[in-house]
Formats: structure tokens, sequence, C-alpha cells
């Protein structure tokens, strides 16, 4: 009897946590827009940016490295004005602290202190942390600010639903005259509409991968700081995926949908249902909820003109502020 009594409350057991597993699992998004495009060669699309010494080509990737004596660069060798924008990374593990790795969309070196700027940047860990996902986005200058004077719009997520250490994972913006959408794996995390012209970038941008000591701010407001005796901390680029008009394109040139032909600017359900997961789940810092930031600078902030999508609850407070600095 006792036995059989074990028996059934192993089974109910078993049962109960596969239901808990079943429903806290990523919901697919039905549509894996990283599927439909090849990847070129690195050099067709690319260059060394700086750090030559310091990064490796081959096929359609790129490895670059950070030590003690230079981080690395790439840039594309055309701006674009719209399109999507992707990249496979596999992430170094262990101590990783004060380091950034980026991929990213700029136009700094066309519009110096006057930027655009459309951030995924992967800010390093200690043992036992996960990865901090910062998304991010700079309009006309509002990056090129001094102190106190940087107008960011960070978006915070742990990478902690997989390791991005393990394998290759891919992170994409889809950027287009409406609307920027950030990727994890085809599963969009992040929407930042366009609310009016001063809100949203329209000038053509090239596209960046990078790594570089950012000890000042990236762990814990730089408490924690790169410590060289792990080095060389090395992230490595792979299926660079760039389908996008250049600003001498066709009107009728536009970025792909990401929820299949005829589906525009929309998400499909499927893909809004994988986004608020990761949000109530994984978001950890959303800088209109921030009570330090002066709001009137954001004017999206207003919550009467939030996405619904863009304001899940996040899982966890952060503890401190985000820091006002610009990609380097």
């Amino acid at each position: 009897m006792a036995a059989a009594c074990f028996t059934t409350a192993a089974a109910a057991l078993l049962l109960l946590m596969l239901v808990v597993t079943c429903c806290d699992a990523q919901p697919p998004p039905g549509f894996y827009p990283s599927k439909r495009f090849r990847a070129r060669p690195f050099y067709r699309d690319f260059r060394n940016l700086w750090g030559a010494q310091h990064q490796s080509v081959g096929g359609a990737g790129a490895t670059i490295w950070l030590d003690s004596t230079s981080g690395s660069g790439f840039k594309s060798r055309r701006p674009f004005r719209s399109g999507y924008f992707g990249a496979s990374v596999k992430l170094q593990p262990g101590y990783t602290a004060g380091v950034i790795t980026a991929f990213y969309l700029s136009n700094s070196e066309a519009h110096p202190g006057f930027h655009d700027e459309v951030d995924m940047e992967f800010l390093g860990t200690t043992p036992g942390r996960p990865y901090t996902l910062q998304t991010n986005v700079y309009i006309r200058g509002s990056g090129d600010g001094g102190p106190g004077r940087v107008v960011g719009r960070e978006v915070k997520f742990h990478l902690d639903w997989f390791d991005p250490t393990a394998d290759f994972h891919h992170y994409a913006i889809l950027w287009n005259p409406n609307q920027i959408i950030f990727l994890v794996d085809d599963v969009p995390i992040r929407r930042y509409p366009r609310w009016s012209a001063a809100t949203f970038p329209r000038r053509p941008m090239w596209v960046y991968g990078s790594i570089w000591d950012a000890s000042s701010w990236a762990t814990d407001d730089g408490r924690y700081r790169a410590d060289y005796r792990y080095s060389p901390f090395v992230a490595r680029f792979s299926e660079l995926l760039l389908r996008a008009c250049s600003p001498r394109a066709p009107p009728r040139c536009h970025a792909p949908s990401l929820a299949g032909a005829g589906a525009g600017d929309a998400l499909s359900p499927r893909q809004e249902a994988a986004m608020r997961w990761v949000q109530r789940g994984h978001m950890v810092y959303h800088y209109c909820l921030d009570p330090k930031r002066d709001h009137a600078l954001t004017p999206e902030c207003r919550r009467r003109r939030w996405p619904s999508s863009d304001t899940a609850t996040m899982r966890r407070q952060p503890t401190t502020t985000v820091p006002n600095n610009a990609t380097s």
C-alpha cells in the first residue's frame, strides 16, 4: 500500500513538473527570418575598423578579441537606410566584467557629435551571473552630450534562458521607417516605434561589431572592472546577414517583413506572445520605468503612448541606474 501511494505521489509530482516546464517554456515565434537569408564572405560586406592585430577573419565571420593592448572592431563597407541586420555571436565564459561586445548600427563617423545609433551590447559579467543584453537607441546626437547630458533609451535583458557562451546564437536588428525591432534567435524582444521624427533615426547608418573595455560602467556601474589576467576576451561572429537598402536604392526597396509576406510591419500573434514571454521573465531595466530619469527628454515615456508589448512587468528592477554612455 505504501509503495502504491509513493508511486502515485511520484507520478503526480512528475506531471506537475511537466506542466510547469511546459507553461514556462519559451513560445516559438512561428517565423524565422534568419533562415531566409544567406550570409556572404565577410570581406564582401565588411572591413576592419581598428585593432587589425586582434581580429581573425574566416568565411562569413570574424573573431575579435580584447587584451591589455587593444580591442577590435569591424564596419560594413556601405551605409544603409533600412533593413535586417543579423549576426550569430558566441561570447566568452567566465570572468568578463567590464568588457563589452557590441553589434550595432551607427553613423558617428559621418555625423560626429550629432550621430544616430542602434545598439545591441553584451555587458560582461562575473562567474555565476548571466550576461546582460543592453538594447539602446540614440537619435541625432542624444548620445554625444557630456556627463549628465546623454539621453539613451536603454532596455536591458538577462540572457538566462539560454547560455550565450556555449554556442552561437543569432541577434538581429530590423530597422524600417516605422519601427526598430530587436531579436534574439528570431524572437522579437523589443519594439521601438517611430513616435515622431525627433525620436527616431532616419539617416543612413553603417553596421559595426566591436569588443572594448568599458570598465567605468559596463558591469554594476563599474563595480567590477576588466581583469586582464583572464584575457584575451574573445567574441566570435558568424553568419553576418544583411538584407538592407542602400541610400541610393529605389523607393521600392524596403526592409523585409518579420512575419512573412503580406504582413507589413505587424508581428504575428505568436511573435507577440514570444516577445511578452521574454519581457515578463527576462527584462530587468526599462528607461521609461527609471524614476531617476528626466522623462521630459523621452516624451514617448508618457504611459498613454506606450505600445502594450513594451510595458510588460519586469522580473526585477535593477539596484543601479543605467550609465549614460554611448557605444565607442
